[in-house]
Order: C-alpha cells, then structure tokens, then sequence
C-alpha cells in the first residue's frame, strides 16, 4: 500500500526540484463547478494572474483543458484544486501534477457543437438545449470550453453528460449570451470517455460509497465480496471463489477488495459454531497474509457490527469508525442526493438535516428518492405512462416540495435505530399543565447543557447525566421526559427494562450494551428506562449482570458524547443505591399527584380533544 502522505512529499519535492512554479499538486476543489479552478492569492500573485481570469491547463498525459480561476484562502500556495470533471478532461487525478498558464485575448464564441453520451440520456426524450444547456450557460455567463472536453449537467432530477464537438473559434473559445449553441445529432457513444457520474470523493455518503469512490479516484480496480452471498453457498464452493477473487486482483493492479458484511463471513467463534464460517475465515485469513508481498493490492471491509468480528480479522491496517451523521453532514449528504433535483423555494436543507436524527446516507438518500417520487405520483395526469420515454421537459416541470418531505418524512426512520424503540417526539411543555417547578429544574438540568454544551467545559463543570422521576403512576412522567426531548430537539428512546432480560447467558448484558451504543449514535439523546425498578433493586437475582452492565454503561458515558439518562420508578424505595450515586442517576425528581388548578387544565384540554375544538 502506498502511504499518500509519502507520495504527496514526493510530488512537492519534484516541484521544489524543478522549480517550475507554474506547476501545481491536484486537490479535490469544494465547489462543483465545472469551469472553475482555485489558486491561493500568492499563487496568482507569483504567476501575475487575477481572479476571473482564463487559463490553460495541461497534465503530465498531454492533455488540455481551458477554465477560469478563483481565490481561496484554504488553498494552499502549491496547490490548484479543481473538481472531478476538470480532473477528468485532463485525466489526471487527485496528487497529479499540472501546468497552468494564462490566455490572454480568449475569443468569444460565435458557435458551439455539442452532443450528449448516449448512456445519459436513455429514457429521456425532448428538447436538451432548453431544459439543460441553456440553463447551464446562463448560471455562467462566459464558461470557457474547449473542444473535446465532457461536462455533466445536473437538471429535471437526471445528471446528462455533453462533448464539446467544435468551437469557433477553434479550439477553445468563451460562451456567452451571444453564442450560438448547436446540439443536433444522435447521442455519441462513450468510446474511452470516463463517466462522469461516476462516485468520488464528493459524493461520499456511507461505508459501500468510500470503497467505491477511492476506487474510482485512484484508479483501480474494484472486486467486491457480498458476506450474504459467500455464506449462503456451499463451503467448497466458498474456499473456492475467495482465491479466485484474490488472485484476480493481483493481476489487475492496482487493486481494492471490498469485503461487505465482514461480520456474516467471519462472525465471532462463542456467537457461530458453523463449521463452514470456520473454514471461510482461515482460508481469508491465509489470503490476507499472503497479500503482505503485494503492495499493490488493498483490502477494506465493513460491517455494521464490529463487536461481532472474529478478533482474529482484526488485523487490518486501519480501523475507522463511520457514526451516524451529525446535522452538518446530514446537510452535506442531502445536496449530494438532490443535486439532480429542482427543489421548490419552501424546501430548507437545514431544517430537514436537523429533523433527521440518527439517520445515515442511505437513509437520506431514501428519504430525497420518496419526496421525489411522491412528486411524481402528484403529477401523473401529465404523464403517458405508456411511453418507454418521459419528456424531458415534463421532468424539468417536476418541483420537489416541502410538502413532498414532508410525506416522506412521516414514511421513514433511520435504520440504524430499528432494533430499539425510537421516536422524535411531538410533546412541548405546553402540554403538560402544573409541574412548573419540575419543568424548570429539567430545563437546568438537561435543555441547558444540551444548548450549551461548550460553556459546561469551558467553567471545568459538568452538569448531571442521569435523573430519576419517582412518583405515582399516571402523574406524567413519561410525558415530561418525552417534552424534555422535543425541547432539547433531542431524540427520545424509550427502553422497556423488563424486556432486556433474557434467559441466555451473556445476552441480557449485550442488550445493554447495544442501547447504549444506540443512543451514543443517535446523540443528542433522552435515554429512558421505563419499570427500572424491576432490575434496578437489590442485588442477589438473575438480572444482576444485566443491572452491572448498565452501571459500567453509565460510569463510560462522557458529557461529549450529549447522552443524557433517565430513570423511572413508583417504588423508589427498593432501587439499589448503587445507581443513585454522583455520575448516574444522581439528581431524584419527584413527580407529584396534579394540583386543583391542573386537574382542571388537564380536564378541559382532554375535553377538548373529544369535541375536536
């Protein structure tokens, strides 16, 4: 395996070498435009160039590619970064070093000839000038192109790829308003042209995404392994397709294989006493250790269960755990999904990025193709299903709104939470009439830190993890912790402590185990143990282990981790002290019988909801 950071010192070194400074290391550009390359201010200081201006570029392969330049203060001075379309003209990628140099007096297009891939357009019929090309040209009104180069255009929720045919002037000229676009033709094949659409380092959503697009920015082969399908064969059939797939990759180098579901392949031994699994995991276990002479081929894996790998696959170089997406990547992840799609003016990212907790790039991408499709369902009179083709301009009309989210939001959950029972809640404190005291002293508590976290560590202080509700049944207790986790835009995971328990060994402890690494994923999160009392009283019984195993639990959570545990009980009097102690459940709350002044409340709004007033 080649160490990047290596290869990076070797490139810098040969630009140090030559000094030549119009030669750059290629970085991934943060912008997703396909006319645009960025430069620090020094650099084009160094090279006499302004922002805006139209340069050439040219790779160590003798390809060419015309684009203007931008500033940014987070690209370093030896640096050019441009997207995966640019990469792509010049074949050339991520670590490649480049030549640019400034045009001086680039022409204004009178005419351009371009033509779509064929692959792109399957399925679509209609007028592609209009509904993509124009509005491509508008966004940049002097896009500089250059005849040969291939650019994507993402619109009417469909990505088409275009080649530059001509320009006139030849070979590179600047569209403008004035410029005649021509695209009359049949769609060309892609011949040796790269699709651009293919995954890359901005595209990246989940565990699967990052084998492939490392796979496609290094430009290597990629031979995957699906764990479901190794195992659901025969065990000679098994050994056999392992070497074979192993071998195949040392002969198409540079290579990556991508084993999927390395849990199902190779489970733990006291979990499985398949004797199949147990051949399959020395026979890639042999083959991991002879790839040690080949450095040239690169073996990732995933899984969704890490504890529940054989330890003795756990040899690999590098271990990087993917959590759930917090809300800036959820944000992230949604563009990248609806890049292809025309959002209405109501639809706010943002807003749908923080109302997803706990949800993963699949998730999201589920969730943007059901707001989509709901769309489509709304406009069906429009469209003739009995056409293999759809108009393009009937899917350019197609607006994605908030309502369509909406729907689909009301259809999903996030997967990485089906297991344990997960809401977010609808509950505010204005449902709950009387406890004003406790309300207050909850906001203290948990909505406090939650908001402001920072100030917490800032003043070396950390505020309670754990409450215990304790009071009669029925006064509200469920409802209040259910509030609490709407206010503090947190999720809410009800844990029915009975339910924990099992009569095999070691189980009940791994149930524990797993709903608290559910709410550590799911951060921010109201952890609530509903009937604590039935595993929290004295010590002596079979739930023992199981009440052990949620004191080790509470004793690992740290205050980053936004985890914020509560316990509810009518029989205070029989829970253990072990769990009332600093750092647990050490704040008690007592949640009293409803006042006159709150019965009433509770009366008329329960009045109301009969009436439907």
């Amino acid at each position: 395996m080649v160490d990047p950071n290596k290869e990076d010192q070797y490139a810098t070194a040969i630009l140090n070498r030559n000094e030549r400074p119009n030669h750059l290391i290629i970085d991934n550009a943060i912008n997703d435009d396909n006319s645009v390359v960025i430069l620090s201010q020094k650099k084009m200081d160094e090279l006499q160039l302004f922002c805006g201006a139209t340069v050439l570029l040219k790779s160590e392969k003798h390809r060419e590619t015309v684009c203007d330049i931008d500033i940014s203060v987070l690209c370093p001075i030896n640096r050019i970064q441009m997207n995966h379309v640019v990469r792509n003209n010049l074949r050339a990628r991520l670590g490649d070093i480049v030549s640019i140099q400034g045009l001086k007096d680039v022409q204004h297009g009178k005419h351009i000839s371009v033509l779509p891939i064929d692959d792109t357009v399957q399925g679509i019929t209609g007028n592609l000038l209009k509904v993509y090309l124009k509005s491509y040209f508008v966004d940049n009104p002097y896009r500089p192109v250059r005849e040969g180069d291939v650019f994507i255009v993402h619109a009417a929720m469909h990505a088409v790829e275009f080649k530059v045919i001509k320009t006139e002037p030849s070979p590179y000229c600047i569209v403008t308003s004035r410029t005649i676009i021509h695209c009359d033709g049949d769609p060309i094949k892609r011949e040796e042209e790269v699709s651009l659409n293919e995954i890359g380092y901005d595209d990246i959503g989940g565990k699967s995404l990052i084998a492939r697009a490392v796979a496609n920015e290094i430009g290597a082969f990629l031979f995957l392994i699906n764990g479901l399908e190794i195992v659901s064969k025969s065990a000679g059939e098994s050994e056999s397709n392992l070497p074979k797939t192993f071998e195949e990759a040392k002969k198409k180098v540079p290579a990556i294989i991508f084993i999927d579901k390395l849990d199902v392949i190779a489970p733990k031994r006291e979990k499985r006493h398949d004797e199949i699994e147990h051949r399959i995991v020395l026979q890639l276990l042999t083959l991991m250790d002879d790839l040690q002479q080949c450095s040239h081929v690169i073996v990732m894996a995933a899984t969704n269960r890490p504890n529940s790998v054989n330890p003795a696959l756990r040899r690999f170089y590098l271990e990087i755990d993917i959590g759930i997406p917090n809300a800036v990547d959820r944000e992230e992840i949604l563009r990248i999904h609806t890049k292809n799609m025309k959002l209405g003016d109501d639809v706010n990212l943002v807003q749908i990025a923080n109302e997803t907790h706990g949800y993963v790039g699949a998730d999201l991408a589920s969730l943007c193709s059901k707001a989509a499709l709901q769309q489509i369902r709304e406009n069906m009179d429009v469209m003739d299903l009995q056409q293999d083709t759809i108009d393009v301009e009937v899917l350019n009309a197609l607006v994605v709104t908030k309502k369509n989210f909406r729907f689909a939001l009301n259809q999903s959950k996030p997967s990485a939470l089906y297991e344990i029972v997960v809401e977010k809640s609808r509950t505010t404190w204005k449902d709950i009439h009387g406890l004003e005291n406790v309300k207050r002293e909850l906001k203290e508590l948990i909505e406090y830190n939650f908001a402001n976290p920072n100030e917490f560590l800032e003043f070396d202080k950390t505020s309670s993890s754990g409450v215990l509700f304790y009071g009669p049944p029925g006064c509200g207790k469920t409802l209040l912790e259910k509030a609490m986790a709407n206010e503090c835009d947190a999720n809410f995971i009800l844990v029915k402590v009975p339910e924990l328990l099992t009569m095999w060994f070691e189980e009940s402890e791994a149930n524990v185990h797993d709903v608290f690494d559910k709410a550590r994923q799911a951060a921010p999160c109201v952890l609530f143990f509903y009937g604590l009392d039935s595993i929290a009283k004295s010590r002596g019984d079979a739930a023992d282990r199981a009440f052990n195993q949620i004191l080790i639990e509470m004793d690992a959570m740290l205050v980053k981790n936004n985890v914020f545990i509560i316990g509810a009980t009518n029989r205070p009097d029989i829970i253990h002290s072990a769990i009332l102690r600093p750092g647990r459940l050490n704040h008690l709350i007592y949640i009293q019988l409803p006042n006159d002044q709150s019965r009433m409340n509770i009366i008329m709004v329960s009045g109301q909801l009969i009436t439907g007033n």
